[in-house]
């Protein structure tokens, strides 16, 4: 039962995530335990899109690797052999998918609960407080004696549209501005992102430019396609300030919201440097019936630079324990100090 969930699990997610290949293999595949390392190599080393940032000497791996690998090998070994391979990429993004065991990037779990700067007590305790409300995806509550509006958004996978950001961002008319606390946000759906955005003012600004992989040499990419910020034509924007808090719990979506709002004049980031994660994931399957996926595409800020590797915030601001141990998130109270003092 486990195999098959698995499985079913990782056909669910190549086919759902966008640009993902068909799951097909040549009739005539070797599935051999060779055959399936060197199949898994030459795909990351053909189709990877992130060879530049990530500094990691593909061919090197395959030289220290390769000669672990022989046919008739368990596949516990194997397994772990291409668990190793693919953790030198330091990528979210890059899972495989074997019979029995699911593979992920260590450095980023390892990273998202290490570095935390997040405290889930002190949230519904002191700032959402028992008498919080929820629209979708969002819980929220006033802080600041009122003069804050506090949004907690957990996951991009809680759907949450244009209309309901709208409906309890009007309901606080006399709030000077709002906290959207996105701390440990794994990601989701993208279109959540943009609902949420379509919030904010927007002036026809460039969020980023994104390349797709194209071709075998590491540096083969489509011409860049710039993306900008989306129009609202059915709620008047938010134009009060808005405070973005960030940690490296943030990944996928959650890190590409970050990077969209800091084309909003209105916005500030603030907290830590979020867990990356802007490529675009694709998969297939491998030799043996496994499946992996990995980021085929690129995301460049409009100041030319790639932050696949964690978007920075404007304003760095780490959680004091002090502050935790007397229930008070110091993040949030720093949000809140800005945007009193900055009207």
């Amino acid at each position: 039962m486990k195999r098959f969930l698995n499985k079913a699990l990782a056909v669910i997610i190549l086919i759902t995530c966008g640009g993902c290949e068909k799951l097909l293999m040549p009739a005539d595949a070797e599935s051999s335990a060779t055959a399936t390392f060197d199949y898994m190599w030459r795909q990351v080393d053909e189709r990877y899109a992130l060879f530049d940032v990530k500094a990691v000497d593909w061919q090197q791996m395959y030289d220290s690797l390769r000669p672990q690998v022989y046919d008739g090998m368990p596949g516990d070994s194997l397994f772990a052999v291409l668990r190793k391979l693919l953790n030198s990429l330091d990528d979210g993004h890059v899972n495989l998918w074997g019979n029995n065991d699911v593979a992920g990037s260590e450095t980023i779990y390892l990273e998202r609960y290490g570095l935390k700067n997040f405290d889930v007590n002190t949230i519904a305790l002191t700032y959402l407080r028992p008498d919080h409300h929820t629209t979708g995806g969002l819980a929220y509550n006033t802080i600041a004696d009122g003069q804050v509006l506090y949004i907690r958004y957990a996951s991009f996978s809680n759907r949450v549209s244009t209309s309901q950001l709208a409906s309890v961002l009007e309901r606080y008319p006399e709030t000077k501005g709002v906290v959207f606390d996105i701390r440990q946000n794994g990601g989701g759906e993208i279109q959540n992102e943009w609902n949420l955005m379509a919030m904010l003012p927007c002036d026809g600004q460039l969020l980023y430019s994104t390349q797709m992989k194209h071709g075998p040499e590491h540096d083969d990419f489509t011409p860049p396609s710039n993306v900008y910020a989306p129009e609202n034509t059915s709620h008047t924007p938010f134009n009060k300030r808005f405070i973005l808090l960030t940690d490296r719990g943030c990944y996928s979506a959650a890190s590409s919201f970050a990077l969209c709002l800091k084309s909003y004049t209105n916005v500030v980031v603030m907290g830590d440097t979020t867990a990356g994660g802007l490529s675009i994931p694709a998969g297939g399957a491998l030799p043996n019936g496994w499946y992996y996926r990995f980021g085929v595409s690129r995301t460049i800020a409009p100041d030319g630079i790639n932050y696949e590797n964690g978007v920075p915030p404007d304003h760095v601001v780490f959680l004091d324990p002090a502050a935790t141990a007397s229930l008070r998130d110091n993040i949030i109270d720093s949000a809140c100090h800005w945007i009193l003092s900055n009207q």
